[in-house]
Formats: C-alpha cells, structure tokens, sequence
C-alpha cells in the first residue's frame, strides 16, 4: 500500500527526479520489505523450478534488474530485497560524468515506454567501486556494466580500466558497446573493433569474471547473423539482448515520440524478442542469452525465455508497475512453466524455436 502511493506520487514528478527520490528512499531502507517489517536481504524462497547455473553462478530466479536502475552501485542490496535474483550496476566510465543536458529521460506512458538520452552520466570508477567495497557478503549475483567517457581517446583502455577497478567485486562483467547515447560507441560493435576490445579487458586483470557484451537490437538479419558469428568467434561468455533502440517510433502516441535517444519498455518487445531468437538460432543456444526489452508480465517474461534467453532482465516497467512486479513475475513464471510440463526452467529456453 506505501508502494504503490509512492509511486501514484513519484508518476507526478519527472521521470529523472523521480528516479533519485526512489535510490534515495531505497538507501534510507524505505523499500517495499520495510514497508511489511521484513529486512532488506529477507530470504523469499523463490520456487525451485526457476533455478539455473551459468559461469559457475546459482541464479534462484532468471529475473534480474537491469543496468541504469542502480547506475552507482547506491543500493545493489536493497534492489535485490525487490526479489531479483542478480543486479547488474552501471553503465560506468572511468571518470565521473554529468551526462548529457537535463530533461534527457521521458515516460511515454500511453505507451508503456521510456525515451532516453542520458549519456552515461555516473558517478565514475572510483566511487562506484568504493560503494562495492562495503556491500561485504552477498546473498546476490551482482554484476558490473561497463562504459567509455564521451571524449575518451582510448575507449578500449577505458573499458579495461573498468574492468580492472570493478571485476574483483562483481561476479560477472558487461561490455555496454550498444548505448546509442554516446557517439560512435555502436561503431564497436564490429568483428575487429570488439575482438581489440575483449582482449584488452581480458588482459586488464589476471583472474577475469565472466564477460558478456550487450548488444543493440538495430541491426538487419545479415548484421545480426555476422554479430552473432562474431560473438562466437571471440569465445564470449554471454550476450544481452539488447539495449534501447532508436528505431521503432511509428506506432508510439506519447507526446513525447519524438524526442531523440534509445526507446525502452514495451514498444520494444516484439522487436527485441525476435533479435533474441535470431541471435539464438545463429549460435546454436551455445551462448547463455540474457533477454532485455518489454518485459511486464509473468507472459512476456516466458515469451523471452522460450525465445532463446537463459536469464532475463527488466527496468522501464518498475516505473509503471512499482517493485510488485518482481514476485508477480516469478510466481507467473512459475506457473506457467509447470502448466506447458516442463520440469526446469533450462528445458523451456528456445522451446518456441524448437
């Protein structure tokens, strides 16, 4: 009941000022467990059937929080009390940036949708890794995304400083070469560009965590096919599709279509889902997918994972639904798993694709 006040309340603020009060509230333990006198990191048992491993990592749930919630690694604890199985922290670059001029976030609420343009604006390496240090014994996967500076002039040294600072403290790494935010970043997206890359960062610290790269969902059938051998190619050990896109504004109603910057929520779903698949089918399902774009309901959710994802991630329907989403979710999820027959949740990724 607080929550979803809250929100009512935190709908009629911008959607940026809206989003500080929240990480704010968050950090003072005003989250939705201490809103039912449970402690932030409270065991919610979540049903054994959405259980699966990849990188050596137990994930209890598929369900994750995507990157750009926690931008700063302010309350990775607390977003996980949420019900998500793993965080994901970030974009951060090696120097603080204040990103591009406000307003740069927009709700399309007619639309279920986010537009925006941030510009990787982050607090930087080194306070972000100063935050990880204190969060001490987790009972969550937590991983780290990874950026470069806007006038970097070495983007693959910026991407292996990251992962110098924060691969010791996070169990898993994402390479961000998808923001549409940043110019020229997507340009790394190539088999040369990104092969540079990933050995820089492998290089960048002696014991590396698992590595995944997040890719951007605007690409036709022959570029997704040559990414998708590419990615192969360079051995990584999981994809995220996908980022925000900058495409797919035709049947938006928002007043705010128009504005420039990468689209997200559920205009995106479709799209996403089918790059999800595609990218599934072009590596045989031996890439764990983690599926991003749209996802709202325990049926969107089952919808990626019978199109190719091992694990899925959410952020734009927090600003709609509230953090009751998340079990809401899971226990869908559950449900529908075991009505289709399957016994885990491994057996059901790619089903539709089978």
């Amino acid at each position: 009941m607080i929550w979803s006040l809250g929100l009512r309340f935190l709908q009629l603020l911008d959607p940026e000022t809206a989003h500080r009060l929240t990480i704010r509230a968050l950090r003072l333990g005003l989250g939705p467990h201490a809103a039912i006198g449970a402690p932030i990191g409270a065991d919610i048992r979540p049903d054994p059937i959405l259980a699966s491993a990849h990188w050596g990592l137990n994930f209890p749930t598929p369900l994750g929080v995507a990157a750009g919630f926690d931008k700063n690694a302010e309350v990775p604890a607390q977003a996980a009390a949420m019900g998500f199985s793993f965080v994901e922290i970030g974009s951060v670059t090696p120097r603080p940036q204040a990103g591009n001029p406000r307003p740069r976030l927009f709700r399309l609420a007619q639309d279920g949708a986010v537009i925006n343009r941030n510009g990787f604006n982050n607090d930087g390496l080194g306070a972000v890794a100063a935050r990880l240090e204190k969060v001490g014994t987790r009972s969550f996967i937590l991983g780290a995304n990874l950026g470069a500076n806007k006038d970097s002039a070495d983007r693959i040294e910026d991407y292996a400083a990251g992962m110098a600072a924060l691969g010791p403290l996070a169990d898993y790494i994402v390479v961000n070469v998808s923001s549409p935010n940043t110019p020229g970043l997507r340009e790394l997206q190539s088999r040369r560009a990104l092969g540079s890359l990933l050995d820089g960062v492998r290089r960048a610290t002696a014991n590396p965590p698992p590595i995944l790269v997040k890719i951007a969902p605007d690409f036709d059938d022959d570029g997704l096919a040559e990414l998708s051998e590419t990615l192969l190619v360079l051995a990584v050990d999981g994809v995220i599709i996908s980022n925000t896109t900058i495409a797919q504004r035709e049947a938006l109603r928002s007043p705010h279509r128009g504005e420039t910057g990468g689209l997200s929520g559920r205009p995106l779903f479709d799209f996403s889902t089918r790059q999800l698949a595609a990218v599934y089918r072009h590596t045989k399902g031996q890439i764990p997918l983690i599926g991003v774009g749209g996802i709202d309901s325990a049926d969107t959710a089952y919808g990626k994972i019978r199109n190719g994802a091992s694990l899925i991630q959410l952020y734009t329907a927090l600003t709609y639904h509230g953090p009751g989403l998340v079990p809401e979710i899971t226990s869908g999820l559950a449900q529908l798993l075991r009505r289709d027959g399957f016994a885990n949740l491994a057996e059901a990724v790619g089903s539709e694709l089978d």
